[in-house]
């Protein structure tokens, strides 16, 4: 028998077995995985990177 891999729910921190029948993982609730999504929507979260020329956004933006 293996034992469960506990880690910490990324929004509350709150202990969640990481095993198959959890359905949020690695959240601990629905309500912790809304705020997440919700909080990438808001560009409160993102992924480091280099700005995007303006220009070429325009571009981009004019070719769809």
């Amino acid at each position: 028998m293996t034992k469960d891999l506990i880690v910490p729910c990324p929004t509350c921190k709150q202990s969640v077995r990481w095993r198959e029948s959890e359905q949020y993982k690695p959240f601990c609730s629905k309500r912790c995985k809304l705020i997440d999504l919700g909080e990438w929507a808001g560009e409160s979260h993102r992924i480091a990177g280099a700005e995007l020329d303006p220009e070429l956004v325009e571009q981009l933006a004019k070719k769809n």
